[in-house]
């Protein structure tokens, strides 16, 4: 899919710059040409000569460049690429770029290109969860800025959280749905695909909810690999952690009568993936304002009703149901019998289990370790990257709709 591409990599500066040498390998050896430009602080962690021996290619660095800026080069390196990809994307170039700052090559290219932008994010957690970063990342992506990342992990600093730059696998599929997504080839042009992430949200009160431990990372790796292989991916989403993916139709909601309507209004579809973590149960009758403690210890009474059972609605057998219906079932215990009678009672072709015991470390983690089930049977996947389990899965549902 990237045979004969070009891409644009801007190398921000921050600690994760050095996943941007593995980042270029990836690139070419999927027969993309890199053109690398290194921020001055991004060369204060890699190499002009590393990334220029990796990419094949001398590395743009400086703005007034004579020779270059004889002939405006900034102006045809920003249009001569087919993608531009900032990897690190930095808290402080992501809020240059935000406010159409142009103070060096790296800012001044990415205003004047006319091509589409891909940002991977990379910071502490803090300076990702600060307001004002969170302000510039809804800026960018107003202004059609696509976003892989940030994962969850350990950080240089010492501190654990949302924060990590995504993984060269994961930008490179990122990469592969921006350049070739719903209208590019690939093994599921044409396709529609639905695909479900993130938690669902039940209110209790205007300011409490019932709410699943999901971050959405597995869900947003599946949409953005169901997009890398063409599809058209209707990606309904609720309050996740992480950033949806690039290339997709993106629905934000929060509740699951609101994941049952958005999931009705996209149909139909050759396929539909259930990766949400969708709460089981909905308090009753939410109070309309904030409820308070009276002093007695004795808690309110909270009836309790079920959700929509979104899943076993869609697979149900009739004319509008997809060719392909994927469920996942998150288990503590009896992995593949829960997973199995799962499978039997909703309905689905298939079923996607994994452990979410806290000794396994999935849930919010940046690994999973999954089996699938199908009629034939159970079959272990190893544990590896969320996004190499959504890559596998995507083949798996290419081959079953070929």
């Amino acid at each position: 899919m990237l045979a004969g591409q070009r891409v644009l990599l801007i190398v921000g500066g921050g600690i994760a710059a050095y996943k941007a040498l593995d980042l270029i390998r990836r690139l070419r050896d999927r027969g993309c040409a890199v053109v690398p430009v290194l921020t001055r602080a991004g060369s204060a962690f890699v190499t002009p000569l590393s990334v220029a021996a990796l990419a094949g290619h001398r590395v743009h660095d400086d703005l007034f460049d004579l020779t270059d800026e004889a002939e405006m080069g900034h102006i045809q390196l920003s249009r001569s690429a087919d993608l531009v990809v900032v990897a690190p994307a930095t808290a402080d170039l992501m809020a240059r770029m935000a406010g159409g700052q142009a103070g060096d090559l790296a800012t001044t290219i990415l205003l004047a290109t006319d091509k589409p932008v891909l940002i991977a994010p990379a910071m502490n957690l803090r300076m990702w969860e600060h307001p004002a970063t969170r302000r510039n990342l809804a800026r960018l992506q107003a202004d059609g800025v696509r976003v892989v990342g940030p994962n969850e992990g350990d950080m240089a600093c010492g501190e654990h959280g949302y924060g990590r730059m995504a993984e060269p696998g994961e930008i490179v599929a990122a990469v592969e749905a921006a350049l070739g997504g719903p209208a590019g080839a690939g093994p599921l042009a044409g396709r529609h695909v639905i695909v479900t992430s993130g938690p669902t949200h039940e209110p209790i009160d205007p300011v409490r909810y019932i709410a699943n431990r999901s971050s959405g990372a597995q869900g947003s790796a599946i949409g953005a690999a169901l997009a890398a292989l063409g599809a058209r991916v209707s990606f309904v989403t609720g309050p996740a952690a992480v950033p949806p993916p690039a290339g997709v139709r993106v629905v934000a909601v929060e509740t699951a009568a609101e994941m049952r309507a958005a999931v009705a209004a996209a149909l139909p579809a050759d396929a539909a993936v259930f990766a949400a973590a969708v709460a089981d149960w909905r308090v009753a009758a939410p109070a309309a304002s904030k409820m308070k403690k009276d002093g007695t210890g004795a808690p309110p009474p909270l009836p309790l009703a079920e959700t929509p059972d979104i899943l076993a609605e869609v697979a149900r057998p009739g004319a509008g149901r997809p060719r392909l219906v994927v469920g996942f079932a998150a288990e503590t215990d009896d992995l593949v019998a829960h997973a199995t009678a799962k499978r039997l009672r909703k309905g689905c072709d298939w079923i996607v289990a994994n452990d979410v015991s806290a000794a396994g470390g999935v849930m919010g983690g940046a690994e999973n370790a999954v089996t699938l089930i199908t009629a034939e049977g159970a079959e272990a996947w190893p544990r590896m990257p969320k996004a190499e389990v959504a890559r596998r899965l995507a083949d798996r549902i290419a081959r079953a709709l070929a």
